[in-house]
């Protein structure tokens, strides 16, 4: 790829991967979980496919798979804990049902349910 080329669709990516400023909630008397959760919204509505993320920069993305599997699992959990809707968590799904095969997710779910999943949700 060119450096012109690889230079607009890094700026695609970047820019779709960004939620409008405009669409956020005003700073005035709402609390500030409801600003961040319909910036959460205003991100899963802008959202297409896993946006570039600083910790993997390489062609290989079985990490970030794993990585935003595992997170989706915990925030699940620790939001279920609290008793908190748990919506903020969709990102997580999201990007991780873009990156990862859909064997892996079915083979990860089948061990979490029997007990024997790998991972430290």
């Amino acid at each position: 790829m060119h450096g012109s080329a690889r230079s607009r669709l890094s700026e695609e990516l970047h820019t779709s991967s960004q939620p409008d400023k405009s669409l956020r909630a005003p700073a005035g008397n709402r609390s500030r979980e409801v600003r961040m959760a319909e910036d959460i919204q205003t991100k899963l509505q802008n959202y297409r496919t896993a946006p570039f993320d600083a910790r993997f920069p390489n062609q290989n993305q079985t990490r970030n798979c794993w990585s935003n599997y595992m997170d989706f699992h915990r925030c699940q959990k620790a939001l279920d804990a609290k008793g908190v809707d748990n919506a903020p968590c969709d990102w997580y799904k999201r990007v991780y049902t873009s990156l990862c095969p859909i064997g892996w997710v079915e083979k990860w779910d089948e061990q979490r349910e029997a007990g024997t999943f790998p991972g430290k949700i």
